[in-house]
């Protein structure tokens, strides 16, 4: 997807909820389709809209060494350098919303310093089928949006490995290709093949526009002061 074209769908989906971008995807037929299995939750409530950035992790084999002290610290820094890398981070563009497979595995793969440095890149949130977050209080304090099955501890050393990025990827039920629209908020996340995008757009803001005439309607008769979700 081009440079341009990047722009234009972050466009079209800024304002679109979850809800509209799912009803965008039923009137374009894919009733079945998109939605990310509801057991991955936002850390913290918010909304966030990328292009897919992909990336695949799998399950350290071994052997680990019996190390402890300054010898597992030196282990500890080959390990980064040599076996869980993160090569997709060097590509990152402005806009994206990296999904990483970490294999389910129970690893804090993502934490309060490399998100933040990826947040200066470009990354507008991430979406994993882990755990793949740690370092919560200061994520949440930082406002880095995280969708993730859990909450993990543990740090990557044997755990888990980097295998490749840039392929599809499966979270939740939904194969995620490279630049298709992710798009979460509180109720999940659902995911537009870029394919589809701007025709699922099109009905998802007409879902859109419909609900707020309705709402604002409401609102008036309650005597409600008007905000931005009914304007």
């Amino acid at each position: 997807m081009s440079e341009f074209n990047r722009e234009e769908i972050l466009e079209l989906y800024k304002d679109l909820r979850v809800t509209d971008v799912r009803d965008g995807m039923d009137w374009v037929g894919l009733h079945g389709y998109g939605t990310v299995d509801h057991s991955i939750r936002p850390l913290f409530r918010t909304k966030v809209v990328g292009i897919a950035r992909t990336a695949r992790y799998l399950p350290f084999e071994g052997p680990v060494p019996n190390l402890t002290g300054d010898a597992y610290t030196k282990w500890v820094k080959w390990y980064y350098g040599e076996v869980c890398t993160d090569e997709w981070a060097n590509d990152i563009e402005e806009g994206d919303f990296i999904v990483m497979d970490v294999a389910g595995v129970d690893v804090g793969i993502l934490g309060s310093n490399n998100t933040l440095d990826h947040l200066q890149k470009g990354v507008r949130g991430y979406l994993t089928n882990g755990g793949g977050i740690r370092d919560t209080d200061e994520v949440i304090m930082q406002k880095i949006p995280v969708w993730s099955k859990f909450v993990s501890q543990g740090m990557d050393q044997t755990r888990i490995r980097y295998y490749e990025k840039d392929i599809p990827v499966a979270i939740g039920g939904v194969a995620i290709y490279p630049n298709d629209v992710v798009v979460a908020d509180g109720d999940g996340v659902v995911v537009v093949p870029s394919k589809y995008a701007k025709e699922v757009a099109k009905y998802a803001h007409q879902e859109l526009t419909g609900d707020k005439a309705g709402r604002r309607k409401l609102y008036e008769k309650l005597g409600w002061q008007l905000d931005d979700t009914v304007q």
